[in-house]
């Protein structure tokens, strides 16, 4: 896979896992790994830079050797303020970079053309954000953002308290990128103790999904 130099790959890693008991659902075993590792070895090949957004204490993932930028939004805003942490944080430290792609922390098996796919579908849709879709779903945090709207994302969440990312991608226009949901969604996320058991048998049973 090609390295995609205009992009930062941003794995969002601050929910609460209330499903799971609380914790840090990244850090979920799948097929030997954690989700963390799997969803960084199949994003970081497609992408120039990689962080983490996680709020709480950053050490805990000390072992990716990547920064970790946690939300400067107030409370608990949800994705949208991670996805903001990451384009801020593009826009200071990697001036280079006019594109963040943006996956959820509890995704075991993202797709390894997952950017090449989102920009090709931005592309010919000529919408400046792209999403990933499969089976009857959309998944609006699996996502290419530019880095040049953040100003307008702050505002959003800021001084208009908005926090449902699909009415803010509306605004602008997002294309969607489908993938086939079988025999394994590579959009299957862990949020039950039941998600883990499904996802360990689908590890075992198609072990290069």
């Amino acid at each position: 896979m090609t390295i995609k130099s205009g992009v930062l790959g941003l794995v969002l890693a601050g929910g609460l896992a209330r499903r799971m008991g609380g914790g840090d659902k990244p850090m979920t075993t799948v097929g030997g790994q954690s989700i963390l590792s799997r969803a960084l070895e199949r994003l970081a090949p497609q992408c120039k830079l990689m962080v983490i957004n996680a709020n709480g204490d950053p050490a805990r993932f000390a072992f990716t050797h990547l920064p970790v930028v946690p939300d400067d939004v107030p409370g608990f805003a949800g994705p949208l303020a991670g996805i903001l942490a990451g384009l801020d944080w593009a826009a200071k430290h990697a001036p280079d970079v006019d594109t963040v792609a943006s996956v959820p922390g509890d995704c075991p098996f993202l797709p390894r053309n997952l950017v090449a796919r989102l920009e090709e579908a931005r592309r010919i849709e000529n919408k400046p954000m792209a999403c990933a879709h499969s089976g009857d779903w959309r998944h609006p945090v699996v996502a290419l953002w530019p880095v040049s709207l953040r100003q307008d994302l702050r505002h959003a969440l800021v001084d208009e308290d908005l926090r449902k990312i699909e009415v803010w991608t509306a605004r602008h226009g997002v294309a969607l990128a489908d993938w086939p949901a079988e025999p394994v969604d590579p959009f299957l996320n862990v949020n039950t103790p039941d998600d883990v058991a499904r996802a360990e048998k689908l590890a075992a049973q198609y072990p290069d999904a």
